[in-house]
């Protein structure tokens, strides 16, 4: 191979670029078919259900000090699956997007907290409820002011999307001359609060007696209104196995009283002693947030070293004497660049599979989104530095009977690396910061470990201290790595 390369320069780098696209290409493609396989292999096991749910909902769903999923849901549905003979495998993404999953077929049912309503029962079967809720307004234990829904005229008040105490909020609002403000999940809306940005929070009872005895600062000042019930759901005309083995799994738990005593064990004690203080937390959940530092580094170097590849391809492509070639690589870069990658997430993890009728797990589809994303912003970098060279370098390579690739390759580009070096690092950083986006579609990165921390021990302040230092320890480390790198580089 090497000695047939170099007797033909020309086509050296001709099949250079093949290999490339070649290898960006099975790299996407073998991204994807984790993507693919995996939910075909659980398919092949007739008896695994992958189940969605939000464990930013305590006590229904959290995680543990261990990374252990628990809460009465998660019991619950560990419970009826050991009585029914399946197994469920839990994909913890967060509450809307874990009902666009289901939608979307990516999973097969959900447990979140679900309140049964008319209008999600239009879209999703439910099993029977598991769990009568109701609503309570809650404010900070230190505010005397607020005491009835009359004391909350010309206030705001804050509620979790799709939640129950959020439709009881927008129905008394008008009533009562408030305004809401929602937030995707329960901690947010809680420092909400606590900013003195709104005065108050409407939420489902056990929810927030379990925080309270938490230590979260709030107390409750109106008594609990009725409401709907919980339920676990599956797709419209889907599942219906599943939903079958659920409510006779539930039937069981009840009858034999382990449906109680699941409910007594996250509702019936008082606050667990904990060491909330600074140094207690980063020793109490530690392994966390290294899991989640784990899943950040490898998100971000697999997609940077991916980006990298298509940036040199759509960067080659952008300065390209063929017209086609830079309308492809100019249309790639005004895609990406010009939408923003919350929503480029979602349209490759939820609206590419429901179109193309397939499965993606969460984190093939954030390795593509982050590749895709990053790999726009380097090929403007590559360009911008193939731009920088001399132009009189490619025009006394080509007087001397070098042909264009081979002068690209020689000549053009080994100068253009040490232009791109400074712009190659900072997309590195910012690449990693933008994982922290990936946790809409339950990628449990070093953000999304902490959101999962904070609804367990609603230590907001603390946790979003600890993991401001680790974010910035781990960026000036790998600073300070690239600018030796380019140091020698330069050299």
């Amino acid at each position: 191979m090497r000695a047939e390369l170099s007797a033909n320069p020309g086509g050296s780098t001709a099949a250079t670029h093949r290999h490339v696209f070649t290898a960006v290409f099975i790299a996407l493609a073998g991204l994807l078919g984790i993507g693919l396989l995996s939910p075909a292999v659980a398919s092949a096991q007739d008896e695994t259900y992958q189940i969605a749910t939000d464990i930013t909902f305590a006590p229904f769903e959290f995680q543990d000090s261990s990374g252990e999923y628990v809460g009465i849901d998660m019991d619950l549905i560990r419970a009826i699956a050991e009585d029914q003979g399946f197994t469920v495998d839990i994909k913890p993404l967060g509450f809307d997007a874990a009902l666009q999953a289901v939608q979307a077929n990516q999973v097969d049912g959900v447990i979140a907290g679900m309140s049964i309503t008319d209008e999600r029962k239009q879209v999703f079967d439910f099993s029977e409820p598991y769990f009568e809720s109701g609503v309570q307004m809650a404010v900070l234990d230190t505010n005397n002011d607020i005491k009835s829904y009359e004391d909350l005229r010309g206030k705001r008040v804050a509620v979790k999307n799709g939640t129950e105490g959020a439709t009881f909020a927008d129905s008394i609002k008008d009533r009562y001359g408030f305004t809401t403000v929602s937030f995707a999940d329960s901690a947010s809306m809680y420092d909400e609060v606590r900013t003195g940005n709104s005065q108050a929070i409407f939420d489902d009872y056990p929810v927030l007696a379990y925080g309270i005895a938490q230590g979260n600062g709030f107390k409750t000042v109106t008594p609990k209104e009725k409401g709907s019930n919980y339920g676990f759901a599956v797709n419209k005309g889907q599942n219906a196995e599943l939903l079958r083995k659920f409510n006779e799994g539930l039937n069981n738990l009840r009858e034999s009283g382990r449906y109680q005593e699941i409910v007594d064990g996250y509702l019936g004690a008082g606050a667990t002693e904990a060491d909330n203080s600074f140094f207690g937390l980063i020793k109490s959940t530690f392994p966390l947030l290294m899991a989640g530092l784990k899943m950040t580094l490898i998100l971000t170097v697999v997609s940077i070293a991916i980006a990298l590849a298509l940036g040199i391809v759509f960067g080659l492509m952008r300065v390209s004497r063929s017209i086609w070639l830079r309308g492809i690589g100019t249309t790639y870069v005004d895609i990406f660049r010009g939408t923003p990658l919350l929503v480029q997430a979602f349209f490759i993890y939820f609206g590419i599979p429901t179109a193309l009728n397939f499965q993606m797990s969460a984190l093939t589809a954030g390795i593509i989104t982050l590749s895709l994303n990053a790999g726009a912003y380097m090929t403007e970098i590559v360009r911008g530095g193939i731009l920088s060279v001399d132009k009189g370098q490619m025009e006394a390579s080509r007087s001397l009977g070098i042909g264009y690739l081979p002068t690209m390759r020689k000549v053009i580009l080994p100068q253009a690396i040490r232009t791109m070096i400074p712009s190659y690092i900072n997309q590195f950083v910012i690449t990693l910061k933008d994982t922290s986006i990936l946790s809409v579609i339950g990628i449990a990165e070093l953000t999304q470990t902490g959101r999962i921390i904070i609804a367990g021990n609603f230590q907001s302040f603390n946790m979003w201290l600890i993991i401001g230092i680790i974010y910035f320890v781990v960026i000036m480390a790998l600073t300070k790595l690239s600018d030796q790198l380019e140091k020698r580089l330069v050299k």
